[in-house]
């Protein structure tokens, strides 16, 4: 066994390796060394420590049984050496030391090591954005962040934020700011929706949505230019094309870049995304030297290309795979389907696998089924809705993601993770439809959510349901004045639509479908409508019994037509 394993990194993936090689080897020498005087803390816990649910920032420092995991805990617990305040500054492959700094002495010395884990995470990345590196701007990164934004609303001194990013941290950020202490804060993305690379179009509606009615003002497809100081009274200027956002504080939440810089410059091997390239055994291309969680590009199992994945979750369980392998196992981290969760005020987000654009960006035909269906027993007084949405590949039936979005962020959860454990095996369809899994009304519906957004979209690719997704829909029902709705709900739903639309608007309630369906026309265009997509399909189903084929069923029905645009009714 290997004399002296030094890794560098102290946060999350550093530590997990540290304990568990010490529980598997009593004996091995473990030196772990860290830039910042915070270690092993839950960084992913900072947005709630500033919105208040986490009242001190010892809470994100210390153990189950509340004892702060500093360099004392790990040599006095661990029997591991943890110097702080440590940067690496170069490695010497070929006579296996490691050269570092003191940063409070400038001292520099050099460490022999056997074995190397680079744990080094990543930072914030500060846009090309003139005033960018004025003093109310501020990362998000550590501890000490932390401290200092929640310092200056302690302190009264913010009443209004920009928050520039709508990625997990962006939307974390702005609740924690809004929520307790009821600071007006807007959120700016350049994308056409909030978080783009987790979500689809349909689903990041309803979470805009969500932050829109709690407060935050949200914009989408807006590029800041600049950020100056109004010298007259103090205040920050976020500059946009056509509007300057007055405020006391600004939040950069644009992106991570891995901090990889003195490995590339010992010849590590570097991805297109500046992460280090590691095997399944989480070797870096010299197989002295292992690196994990937010520095490391890792394999997407369903696309086949490399991604960041920077979560605390994967990194612990990269550091048990790199702590096996050091102590002679074959342990192996074999990639990612991607999966992530977000708590959005009272509302749950989880998503699993591929959106439908990065679906089709990976070479799929991609297909969607949305659902908008009680998240339990729709007798149940406590039953709210749920939105999901299921992608597949056309060809191969093969699911390649799914999105739910609820009031019961636990359940939320616990549908994306089901779906999730099966993704790597390359299930199909048929698969979720027949996914297994507890009822009982206070938790589920007899046909769950995941059972039915997979039934939906089992019919879609059979060819029995013709759909259009909601933002689809409005595009052509605003492009297109040709095109109609025929409405199956009952009448004293569709009647504030009637008086709307007038005679775009085609009332035929469901019952009555199959006497009256010479009434629907048949040389343009026509949507089907209900509350939710359910009865619009079994519409179509007897529209087509009689010869209809121009009709197609609007997916997640009204409910979800109306998130996307609050002015359609």
């Amino acid at each position: 066994m290997d004399k002296h394993v030094i890794i560098i990194g102290a946060v999350a993936l550093g530590p997990k390796v540290a304990c568990r090689l010490r529980r598997i080897n009593p004996d091995v020498k473990i030196t772990v060394i860290d830039r910042d005087s915070h270690i092993s803390y839950g960084g992913c816990g900072i947005p709630y420590y500033i919105g208040g649910d986490v009242n001190d920032i010892e809470g994100l420092q210390s153990t189950q049984s509340h004892t702060i995991r500093d360099a004392h805990f790990f040599k006095a617990v661990k029997g591991v050496d943890v110097l702080t305040r440590v940067e690496a500054t170069e490695i010497d492959r070929r006579g296996r030391k490691l050269t570092v700094k003191n940063l409070d002495t400038g001292v520099e010395k050099v460490l022999d090591y056997d074995k190397l884990v680079i744990a080094t995470g990543a930072t914030p990345i500060k846009p090309p954005i003139p005033g960018i590196d004025l003093p109310t701007v501020n990362i998000v990164s550590n501890l000490h962040h932390a401290e200092e934004i929640k310092g200056r609303m302690t302190k009264g001194q913010v009443s209004k934020a920009v928050v520039i990013g709508a990625g997990a941290i962006g939307i974390e950020m702005a609740e924690a700011m809004t929520d307790l202490w009821g600071i007006e804060t807007t959120l700016v993305e350049m994308a056409d929706q909030v978080l783009p690379a987790a979500l689809g179009r349909n689903m990041a509606a309803v979470v805009q949505k969500q932050m829109e009615e709690h407060g935050v003002r949200v914009l989408v497809s807006e590029r800041v230019t600049e950020i100056k100081e109004n010298k007259e009274n103090g205040t920050t200027v976020v500059v946009l094309g056509n509007e300057e956002i007055e405020c006391d504080m600004v939040v950069l939440s644009t992106g991570i870049r891995p901090n990889t810089q003195f490995a590339s410059e010992a010849g590590l091997a570097i991805g297109q995304f500046g992460g280090l390239i590691v095997d399944r055994r989480l070797r870096t291309n010299d197989p002295n030297i292992y690196a994990g969680g937010d520095c490391v590009e890792v394999r997407n199992l369903l696309s086949g290309n490399n991604q960041m994945m920077p979560l605390g979750s994967l990194a612990n369980r990269q550091g048990r795979v790199i702590a096996d392998n050091i102590n002679g196992g074959h342990a192996l981290f074999r990639g990612t389907v991607g999966t992530f969760c977000i708590k959005v005020f009272d509302m749950g987000v989880a998503t699993s696998g591929l959106t439908f654009n990065q679906a089709k960006a990976a070479g799929f035909n991609p297909a969607m089924s949305l659902i908008t269906q009680a998240d339990r027993a729709h007798f149940y007084p406590t039953s709210k809705a749920m939105y999901a949405a299921l992608i597949a590949d056309r060809n191969s039936r093969q699911v390649l993601g799914i999105e739910c979005v609820g009031a019961m962020g636990d359940a939320v959860k616990a549908r994306v993770d089901a779906v999730a454990s099966v993704l790597r095996f390359g299930v199909d369809v048929d698969d979720i439809s027949k996914i297994e899994g507890g009822y009982a009304p206070p938790y589920a519906s007899a046909m769950d959510v995941v059972n039915n957004v997979g039934n939906v979209l089992d019919n879609i690719l059979d060819g029995r349901n013709i759909v259009t997704e909601p933002v689809q829909f409005l595009e052509e029902w605003n492009g297109n004045p040709d095109s109609m709705i025929l409405d199956v709900r009952d009448a004293v739903q569709a009647e504030p639509y009637l008086e709307k639309y007038s005679e775009r608007w085609l009332h035929i309630p469901q019952s009555e479908l199959g006497m009256r369906f010479g009434e629907v026309p048949q040389g343009k265009k026509v949507f089907i409508v209900c509350d939710t997509g359910t009865r619009s399909y079994e519409g179509q189903i007897v529209l087509r019994s009689k010869g209809i084929e121009n009709t197609f069923n609007v997916q997640g029905g009204l409910s979800l037509v109306k998130i996307n645009d609050p002015n359609f009714i």
